[in-house]
């Protein structure tokens, strides 16, 4: 066990060097040289405002903000042995008490659920979770269209996501917002795209190695300030959507907002309403998505205790207990 610990030890050494020499070019940079390079680069850094009261109850009065989160869970082994639960969730700020779910579930075990060969399903599993879980949150979000009429959808997450992993539910849910006038947004909690590293590689040809925007503007935005990332530099404007970065806590982190691009003129105004709902010691992200996020977590002891309460025990434990589950 000593040796073990001190080959570790090892390993996380020099694993914190390996790290720390790829961003040395970066992390030689002071603040105000790295804002001057955004703003020459990548798009002006202003202040966001917070929305009065005024505004807040004229959005309720329009039907109010939608927050969509989705979750899912997985009890079992190794494949085929295992089922995976999903479930979506839409909650508006204007009817509290009401909340649309909507639910699937999935077991490679299922003849009509499996595909091909094993090692295909396999390869396919992240992708068809992706698939199931961004439909769910595209569902119910067109969902609260009819029941909630609401001024604007805050979906949780990239809106880039849906448009790959739910296409046409996702074009459906687009054109309704477009045609009925929902502001459609998306708050991105964990940011990973590559923006400001890829223009900073190309003005150094030293820098060869990937670099994520996370890291780079860790620490560089004051409280309350964002980028309106240029259209030149947004990867995602191919794709229809304007994006923005902004710190909306006392948190040294950023967060990443979405909206369709048909939608652009609200982009400033939806970063200030996430500004707004955002908490200054939270992590960043708004009350209201933090809320829905809570509500549709899917623990693994809420998990287990589903299967074990509506599935044949025998079933249960013969299929989807495994052998690490029984130490």
């Amino acid at each position: 066990m000593f040796d073990l610990n001190k080959g570790l030890k090892e390993k996380v050494t020099n694993i914190s060097s390996a790290l720390e020499n790829k961003y040395k070019d970066i992390f030689i940079l002071d603040k105000p040289q790295l804002r001057n390079f955004i703003e020459d680069n990548v798009g002006h850094i202003s202040k966001m405002d917070k929305l009065g009261k005024e505004t807040l109850i004229k959005y309720q009065e329009q039907g109010g903000i939608v927050g969509v989160d989705g979750s899912n869970n997985k009890v079992g082994g190794a494949f085929p042995h295992y089922i995976e639960i999903y479930q979506a969730l839409a909650k508006s700020t204007w009817i509290k008490d009401e909340q649309l779910f909507k639910t699937d579930i999935y077991t490679p075990l299922l003849p009509d659920t499996s595909e091909n060969l094993l090692e295909d399903q396999e390869n396919k599993s992240e992708d068809n979770k992706d698939k199931r879980l961004a439909t769910l949150e595209v569902e119910v979000a067109i969902e609260s269209i009819d029941r909630f009429k609401p001024f604007a959808i805050m979906m949780d997450g990239g809106l880039i996501r849906y448009n790959i992993c739910a296409y046409d539910k996702w074009m459906e849910l687009k054109t309704r917002c477009e045609e009925e006038g929902i502001i459609l947004f998306g708050v991105i909690k964990d940011i990973k795209t590559s923006i400001i590293g890829d223009i900073i590689m190309e003005k150094n040809k030293e820098i060869s190695m990937q670099i994520y925007d996370r890291e780079i503007l860790f620490g560089i935005l004051n409280y309350g300030e964002m980028i309106l990332i240029q259209e030149n530099a947004n990867k995602k404007e191919s794709e229809g959507y304007a994006s923005i970065f902004l710190r909306s806590s006392l948190q040294p982190t950023v967060v990443g907002m979405d909206i369709i691009d048909s939608q652009r003129k609200h982009l400033i105004e939806m970063a200030n309403l996430v500004f707004t709902l955002t908490p200054e010691n939270s992590r960043g992200v708004p009350l209201w998505l933090d809320i829905v996020d809570q509500e549709v977590k899917l623990t693994d002891q809420m998990t287990r205790n589903l299967l074990e309460t509506h599935m044949d025990r025998g079933i249960y434990e013969r299929l989807f207990i495994s052998e690490r589950a029984k130490r």
